[in-house]
């Protein structure tokens, strides 16, 4: 058996070494992520594929979540992949408050420390109406789900947001299970950042790309 797995070494150590470092890249340093589902809707689209920058914000040992070194703090407005244990699975969501932050939400009216949220409408579409949010350091746009939509999670708080964690949101407000369901997120449990759409495949016309998608920045 040694000898066996001695001769498979020697004859695949450099293919074997690739991988490696591939896996270990993947796991630290970059990855994609696929979207699934309506929660960031107009900004992510079911079937994108985003790219994840796992160093946006720690240096981590591969395969943990222990930092080896913080690089920057994550911001409002920054969307995040988040390895969430309170939902057992992946989300993305987008930062809107940050440790001290005061947030409060009625009826989908955004209060940040106090003050209300501006944002002005663009316009409207089949989902519903969509806005663009102005946070102190940040423009994005939602989507507001015309009538009456999920009531329970339009209303929030109002709730300080504690040390090394975030609150966030999906910008499909009326169809998003974030931080109004799960709570505040620690920071260990960010993967990471992403700015791009890599690709992206529409599923509901036979994976068809969506060629005005391809490497597009995200807001």
């Amino acid at each position: 058996m040694k000898r066996y797995l001695a001769i498979f070494w020697r004859e695949n150590k450099k293919f074997l070494l690739i991988l490696a470092s591939i896996v270990c890249f993947k796991s630290a340093v970059a990855d994609l992520n696929s979207i699934s589902g309506r929660s960031m809707q107009p900004t992510l689209l079911d079937g994108d594929k985003v790219w994840v920058n796992k160093l946006a914000y720690d240096v981590r040992i591969p395969f943990t979540d222990i930092s080896l070194l913080s690089l920057s703090d994550p911001e409002r407005g920054d969307i995040v992949i988040i390895d969430s244990e309170a939902a057992g699975k992946r989300l993305v969501k987008r930062i809107i408050g940050v440790p001290g932050d005061t947030i409060y939400m009625r009826n989908n009216m955004l209060v940040l420390n106090g003050d209300i949220v501006d944002y002005e409408v663009l316009g409207e579409d089949q989902e519903g109406t969509i806005i663009v949010e102005h946070l102190v350091d940040d423009s994005h746009q939602a989507l507001i789900t015309n009538g009456y939509g999920r009531r329970s999670t339009r209303s929030y708080g109002p709730a300080e947001v504690p040390a090394d964690h975030f609150f966030v949101l999906g910008d499909n407000r009326d169809n998003s299970a974030d931080s109004r369901l799960y709570s505040f997120i620690p920071r260990d449990q960010l993967v990471g950042r992403s700015s791009s759409v890599v690709f992206s495949l529409d599923s509901q016309h036979n994976f068809k790309p969506r060629a005005g998608r391809f490497m597009a920045q995200l807001d």
